[in-house]
């Protein structure tokens, strides 16, 4: 998604300093709120408050109340839908519920740190994917950042070892789908012309299609809720589209190259979430892991914000 111009074109250094802290205190609060989803999603995932939910329901929950959150906001500002290019946002919004529905029964199968680390191999997975599908070029630096992240994974996957979590499969394929919403959003941003679509379009129509795909299918598994889960199925809704729209304000704030680092303190706060509510500890090599390839995705926004600045000569 395009952002405002980066704060090194402010003339006031002072506003320039406020608008970086602003946009940095933005992402960071996505970050904490998006881990929360996925604390919310492991305890639906176990007896905790009632019967297991699948993850199919958790994730209906999350774009059902999250549509509903938006309605109100859709109808006081009336962003109108001329011009949606509806066949991108039907594959970026199938994409993000099948990452969605990995992550969320993965949060429930294994550490909250491990599965948010492996999900975020999708930055890496979307540069490999747009070579063929959107014609680009990746040098040496980013084709190095996409194997320390790769190695990254297979520390934490740990395949062929006695500490094999066949759970970080599921996590990986929320990284691939993931990987094919970047390239969606890609072509819609390339595609918009002049600014893009209004944000507030784009997370409704997101969590149109995604509430009503999740709900199909969460059908096929339906078991009634607790009042309980159902409070915490609203949560994940409303605490969601919240942290999408921190995101968004984070990244019209700054370019994105400086706030998307900020991003990955969402490994930081699951840790923690896991440590405070089910006193999971992360392992070293699990710590090792994550910090693979958390530096090989910065290494990645960083090269690109080079190539830009190549470009813009």
């Amino acid at each position: 998604m395009p952002s405002d111009p980066s704060l090194e074109q402010v003339d006031d250094p002072a506003v320039a300093r406020r608008r970086l802290t602003v946009a940095a205190l933005f992402m960071t609060g996505a970050a904490s709120l998006v881990a929360a989803t996925t604390l919310m999603a492991k305890v639906l995932g176990q007896d905790l408050l009632g019967p297991p939910l699948p993850g199919f329901m958790v994730s209906a929950g999350r774009f059902a109340f999250a549509w509903m959150a938006l309605v109100p906001v859709i109808l006081a500002m009336r962003p109108g839908f001329e011009g949606t290019k509806w066949r991108l946002h039907v594959y970026r919004s199938v994409s993000g519920w099948a990452t969605v529905t990995c992550i969320f029964t993965a949060a429930a199968l294994m550490p909250l740190g491990d599965a948010t680390a492996i999900s975020f191999l999708n930055p890496l997975i979307a540069m490999v994917l747009a070579i063929p599908l959107l014609g680009e070029r990746v040098g040496p630096w980013r084709w190095g950042a996409a194997a320390l992240a790769v190695i990254g994974a297979l520390v934490l996957i740990r395949p062929g070892m006695a500490a094999f979590q066949p759970a970080a499969i599921i996590a990986l394929g929320a990284a691939v789908f993931g990987a094919f919403e970047v390239i969606f959003v890609k072509q819609l941003a390339g595609k918009a012309g002049g600014g893009g679509e209004p944000p507030v379009r784009i997370l409704f129509v997101n969590n149109s299609i995604g509430a009503t795909v999740a709900i199909g299918v969460a059908l096929t598994v339906w078991q009634w809720p607790t009042p309980e889960q159902w409070l915490v199925l609203a949560a994940i809704g409303v605490v969601m589209v919240t942290a999408q729209s921190l995101f968004i304000q984070a990244m019209k704030r700054a370019d994105a190259s400086y706030v998307i680092p900020f991003f990955y303190a969402t490994l930081v706060f699951a840790a923690l979430y896991d440590a405070a509510v089910f006193g999971v500890i992360p392992v070293p090599l699990s710590i090792l892991g994550a910090a693979l390839i958390v530096t090989g995705a910065i290494v990645l926004v960083w090269r690109e914000r080079v190539n830009r600045a190549v470009e813009g000569k």
